[in-house]
């Protein structure tokens, strides 16, 4: 679930909180950096139960409202197509997402049940709802294209759900649009007699990844200071003051790159941190990192200091 840009996201936070602590603490350090990567799954199951908790709600309000004494015809007889909504249905019984959901006792909306109260209210008001339930048929693509519009319009930036998750776990920040990002694909590719076409995601694509992590977050922390002089030394007019701590830590995650990960390719160093740059950076950052950094290699490539191996020499 976690890809590289991801990771590298998570390491330069790291290393940025580490450095407005002035903690000094590699070990205590690197586990806050791996308990915010593990936080990720945390987030993403509680965005996906929102879905199901959404329908658990309506289907316990229709039930309670058909038992009142004075009960009107609509109330028993009501509209059930969003609880008989057959993706809703199918991420509620499915086994898999259930059994990670207890695993990592996601019991947030047991204990916030106002926040579902508030998103089932802004589904029932919305446009989509109310033109998806303008007829009482359902069908498997019509019920599909209605949950990823849902929870692409309605759910994902509800103020009151953004709120919460923000109260909740700060580093979730900017975690949220990539979950939703990867909520949306999943939903699409669901098919509903197949309950393979949905997985519960593993936060690393492999082994690789996690030790990536662990060594770009250790191996830069470890070498800052020889990191910075490959490009204070090659800027002698530079004033390092007027450049922002995000962006020099980038630079030393770079170089970082560059010298001691012999299998990553320049040109996917460089390019992941200039994507990166453009989001947590100042608007110039990116000029400013790619101009540095192809100075470096240019620098590197003359001394040989480079040593990149397999997949690094693409």
């Amino acid at each position: 679930m976690l890809n590289r840009r991801h990771i590298r996201v998570k390491v330069l936070q790291t290393i940025y909180a580490m450095h407005q602590s002035g903690s000094d603490d590699l070990m205590k350090e690197q586990k806050f950096l791996l308990s915010s990567m593990e936080d990720v799954l945390e987030l993403y199951l509680i965005m996906i139960s929102t879905l199901i908790e959404v329908r658990n709600k309506e289907e316990i309000f229709l039930d309670l409202s058909s038992k009142k004494h004075l009960a009107t015809s609509e109330e028993l007889n009501p509209n059930r197509k969003f609880v008989k909504n057959s993706v809703l249905n199918f991420l509620a019984g499915n086994k898999l997402l259930a059994a990670a959901i207890e695993k990592h006792k996601i019991t947030n909306w047991n204990l916030n049940d106002d926040v579902i109260v508030i998103l089932l209210e802004s589904i029932k008001s919305s446009i989509i709802y109310k033109t998806y339930m303008s007829n009482r048929i359902n069908s498997f693509e019509g019920d599909k294209q209605f949950v990823m519009d849902l929870f692409s319009e309605v759910i994902a930036p509800n103020e009151k759900l953004y709120d919460y998750l923000e109260d909740h776990r700060l580093t979730w920040v900017d975690d949220i649009p990539v979950i939703n990002t990867y909520i949306l694909k999943q939903l699409k590719l669901i098919a509903v007699s197949d309950e393979k076409s949905f997985i519960v995601p593993t936060l690393f694509k492999d082994a690789e990844d996690l030790d990536f992590a662990k060594e770009l977050f250790k191996k830069t922390v470890l070498n800052e200071n020889e990191l910075a002089k490959e490009f204070t030394d090659r800027t002698p007019n530079w004033d390092p003051e007027r450049i922002s701590e995000v962006d020099t830590i980038m630079l030393k995650m770079a170089i970082c790159e560059f010298l001691r990960f012999p299998s990553i390719p320049i040109k996917v160093t460089i390019n992941e941190y200039l994507e990166i740059a453009k989001e947590y950076a100042t608007p110039k950052s990116s000029l400013f990192i790619n101009g540095i950094l192809d100075n470096l290699v240019k620098d590197f490539e003359k001394t040989k200091k480079l040593n990149k191996t397999g997949r690094g020499l693409m």
